[in-house]
């Protein structure tokens, strides 16, 4: 593969953004920046626009009509090339709560799904699964199955990480279920993050877990205790512990943009995680689909549980996906360009423990990186040096 260098307006690099100069990549990874062209090497000039790195997404179900329940790898491998066309370089596969067995093929399917790939393949990397349930409260079990919620135990985690191959990096769970804090020390010691959510746990309950080595919270606001002066809840655990991270939705929907400000604010942006949440029928049409095993309805850029008599019930899920996420947020006025592209990118990746291979232009890595115009809107995607052209969805 050539050797080119890209010119641009902005790059955001890990140290900082830096306006104009040139990215030079070679062999489809990504070498160093400098203010001046390097001599002898093609220059794509992206004149009037900005370079940050692909976004990486750790809390996604699915997209283009596959999603991880489905336990199929060629569906997994479908919803990464989609993926990519969109600005997604790289997820974490997201399982919902599903009977244990079930759980356990899934994570298998996503092994095969990274296990088969050739080299010419152009999908989004998998940088490892988590695991949304079945440790879950049934008052906030939201749209996750309330047949299969279980107590966290660490045999059950192991054949899932078997069959994993040994990807897991995430694991959610309701701190008041018994077993959290010996489930939560067991995964930390392994090096596999836990997240707090579908919870109605106190803030004591909340902050035990945290103690006991927690270090995330599941899509912050949704399915959890909210905040009262009196008693802070899961939300004010989120709120009052510097060194977590916070995933949050941003659409817009799930959680208010006045929300997400004061989330952000309590966090800082370092520990503040864009995710989209992302359902299996992301990036397809309106309509009626099936998630989490039961029957949504795809109607103005939300998912819904569809009711027994086929009317639109509670929120299911989100179908934004994590380059709109970054746009949302600057132009809500949460964040700054450069932060929110980190929460997406770098942060996104330390939050999960993966930041030692993605979210960052670092040389050595993949080229994996965005091109957006000064407005933030994604023009197109390069994985490993390769342009995959504007975005279809």
């Amino acid at each position: 593969m050539a050797t080119y260098a890209i010119k641009a307006d902005r790059f955001f690099l890990p140290g900082s953004s830096v306006d104009g100069g040139y990215l030079t990549v070679s062999d489809g990874v990504f070498g160093t920046w400098s203010a001046q062209a390097p001599e002898g090497v093609e220059v794509r000039d992206y004149t009037g626009s900005w370079i940050a790195p692909g976004m990486v997404d750790t809390h996604i179900h699915g997209f283009y009509n596959h999603a991880t329940i489905d336990a199929d790898a060629a569906g997994i491998n479908a919803s990464s090339e989609a993926l990519a066309r969109c600005g997604t370089t790289s997820w974490v596969p997201t399982t919902f709560t599903d009977d244990a067995e079930h759980i356990g093929e899934c994570c298998a399917a996503i092994a095969r799904a990274d296990d088969t790939r050739g080299a010419d393949f152009r999908g989004a990397h998998i940088q490892g699964i988590y695991l949304e349930g079945p440790f879950f409260t049934m008052k906030h079990v939201g749209a996750q199955n309330p047949a299969y919620l279980i107590d966290p135990s660490y045999e059950v985690f192991a054949k899932w990480q078997q069959a994993a191959g040994g990807r897991i990096v995430k694991s959610a769970l309701a701190p008041e279920r018994e077993g959290s804090e010996a489930y939560i020390a067991a995964l930390d010691a392994e090096g596999v993050v836990t997240s707090i959510g579908h919870s109605d746990a106190t803030y004591e309950e909340a902050l035990a877990a945290v103690n006991a080595g927690a270090t995330c919270f599941v899509h912050t606001y949704n399915g959890m205790r909210g905040l009262h002066h009196r008693e802070p809840g899961t939300l004010g655990c989120a709120m009052a512990t510097p060194e977590t991270y916070a995933e949050v939705i941003c659409d817009g929907k799930h959680v208010q943009p006045a929300a997400i400000k004061a989330l952000v604010r309590a966090k800082g942006w370092q520990h503040s995680v864009l995710i989209s949440d992302c359902l299996g029928c992301g990036g397809m049409p309106e309509g009626h689909y099936m998630s989490g095993g039961m029957p949504v309805i795809m109607k103005g850029g939300l998912c819904y549980i569809e009711n027994e008599d086929g009317s639109i019930g509670v929120i299911a899920g989100s179908v934004i996906n994590l380059a709109r996420a970054v746009k949302n947020v600057v132009d809500w006025g949460v964040a700054s360009a450069d932060e929110a592209i980190r929460m997406a990118t770098s942060v996104a990746a330390r939050s999960a423990r993966i930041d030692d291979r993605c979210g960052s232009i670092k040389p050595g890595r993949d080229a994996d990186f965005v091109v957006f115009d000064h407005e933030l809107n994604l023009r197109e995607t390069y994985l490993a040096g390769e342009s995959l052209g504007a975005p279809e969805y």
